[in-house]
């Protein structure tokens, strides 16, 4: 990553717009590709991007390094359509929030003088969009890469390089099918009880008697049902082990309750307690 890099942003939501933004901050050339005029031009006018359009072959064929904040479906047709105006040599990663079936789907059909290589920044926030972009989002935050057999090292590197630039704290390598078996937990079953838990009390006055369990519980339960939707479907083996397991729990949970097996009550209790300490160990260790 030297400073004449050049960088195209496809797709110029939130993590698109950060990484723009923090890439601009640094004195790189940054394009990117939207069908959102609005959103160039806003980017346009707060200096996030140099150049933008919906389309322009020879921004594409200009870029060292690509960085695709499209849904995973959307990211594939794009490529299939337009990796012939691709410079030999370039770089390309993502954002996306599942890997098996669209890393694999991605290096099967791309030119081999290009290289994916696959990668998910865990960062984000209720409100979608490049007007909601924040260079310090990935502040503290961890990223993930998710090389295959037929990434080079050189290139594994470079998205490496590229997440310490971003400002990432932690970075780890794993591989597609342990990424989305992890995010079916950390992230897609998160979404689907905090989805749950709204749809599943319609009381219009919830807000005047909540305190902070419920509010921190549904943070993330204003949910982009297009994108969602689609991570929760490419997902669905992983995702339906990890609901059946919630499932198992929560009726142990309500066994317990029947029954007024209050020592099992406190032993899952004190269980969670230990784990959520580990996990904060953890956390204070990046």
């Amino acid at each position: 990553m030297m400073q004449e890099t050049k960088f195209l942003i496809v797709g110029l939501g939130l993590l698109g717009g950060c990484s723009a933004r923090r890439l601009s901050q640094l004195g790189h050339s940054v394009c990117a590709l939207d069908v959102d005029e609005e959103a160039l031009s806003y980017a346009l006018r707060e200096g996030i991007i140099r150049r933008g359009a919906a389309y322009d072959a020879q921004m594409v064929h200009e870029a060292d390094v690509v960085i695709f904040g499209l849904y995973p479906k959307t990211m594939l047709s794009w490529l299939r359509l337009h990796q012939g105006d691709l410079r030999p040599g370039a770089l390309l990663t993502d954002v996306s929030g599942v890997k098996c079936g669209v890393v694999d789907e991605a290096q099967s059909f791309l030119r081999e003088d290009v290289e994916f290589v696959g990668a998910h920044p865990m960062a984000g926030r209720e409100r979608s969009g490049v007007r909601f972009s924040d260079a310090r989002l990935f502040r503290d935050a961890n990223f993930l890469i998710t090389p295959t057999e037929k990434n080079t090292p050189q290139g594994v590197s470079a998205v490496r390089e590229l997440a310490e630039i971003l400002g990432f704290s932690r970075i780890s390598v794993l591989s597609p099918a342990q990424h989305d078996e992890r995010i079916g937990f950390l992230s897609q079953l998160t979404h689907v009880i905090a989805m749950s838990l709204m749809n599943c009390n319609d009381d219009p006055e919830l807000a005047a008697f909540t305190g902070d369990s419920f509010r921190d519980l549904t943070r993330i339960a204003r949910i982009n049902d297009k994108m969602w939707s689609e991570l929760f479907l490419l997902n669905r083996e992983v995702l339906l082990r990890q609901i059946d397991a919630f499932c198992e729990e929560m009726q142990a949970v309500k066994r317990d309750l029947i029954t007024q097996d209050e020592a099992d009550l406190r032993a899952r209790m004190q269980r969670s307690t230990a784990r959520r300490a580990q996990f904060d160990e953890g956390a204070r260790a990046r």
